[in-house]
């Protein structure tokens, strides 16, 4: 395995899923939040020998694959320098109710991950994980090669970073439809037809092709 540790910025509910999923599929985990260190003994009790608490920096610090898995609205709050260079997996979806509105998401002129590569410009940005729910994460995993194995879209400017994450993807039970470049993710933002049912590879390639941005629906 080339990418053995997963340092995770943000501790909800996808966070603490790929926590899990990562310890049971032999990476080792480096999970963070906003509140500190001391408020992950819980999780980081379940999770075993493979897991430790850290502050966001030391996550970011630590991680062949870093996830990013906060508030849009938080992602100002980001170690920027402690990213430089990593391979940065972006979760979010954009929820005006909860983000306050942002304007270029609105008029669609960029995507939630677009913004994350302005915030992180020396880290490489892939998007992942932003389609499916917490609790399926760890439940619709199956071995490669299963038969109607659920796939996840990725976007990427870099190849090579779309390669990694989809050796992680695979590594934790799921094919991957790779939809180009991370303008393109609005693909599978929410609302579209790929946006949280269980798919196949070929089934969710045909959602994200008969994705419309909202402002043509």
């Amino acid at each position: 395995m080339g990418m053995t540790t997963l340092g995770i910025i943000g501790a909800g509910n996808i966070g603490s899923q790929l926590a899990r999923l990562g310890v049971a599929n032999g990476y080792d985990v480096v999970l963070s939040n906003s509140r500190g260190p001391e408020t992950l003994s819980t999780l980081i009790g379940e999770l075993g020998p493979r897991a430790r608490a850290a502050t966001p920096a030391e996550a970011a610090t630590a991680g062949d694959l870093v996830v990013v898995t906060i508030p849009l609205n938080q992602i100002h709050t980001l170690p920027t320098a402690e990213l430089a260079g990593k391979v940065v997996i972006d979760t979010n979806n954009y929820y005006p109710e909860r983000d306050g509105d942002i304007a270029a998401l609105d008029t669609e002129s960029t995507t939630t991950a677009e913004l994350l590569r302005d915030r992180l410009p020396e880290s490489t940005i892939v998007k992942a994980f932003n389609h499916i729910y917490a609790a399926d994460l760890t439940e619709h995993g199956l071995p490669a090669g299963s038969p109607n194995r659920r796939a996840l879209v990725i976007a990427s400017d870099d190849a090579p970073a779309a390669t990694a994450v989809t050796a992680l993807l695979d590594s934790i039970g799921y094919d991957t439809v790779n939809v180009g470049a991370l303008s393109e993710g609005w693909r599978i933002q929410r609302d579209t037809p790929g946006y949280g049912p269980r798919l196949n590879a070929a089934e969710l390639q045909e959602a994200t092709t008969a994705a419309v941005r909202y402002r043509d629906q």
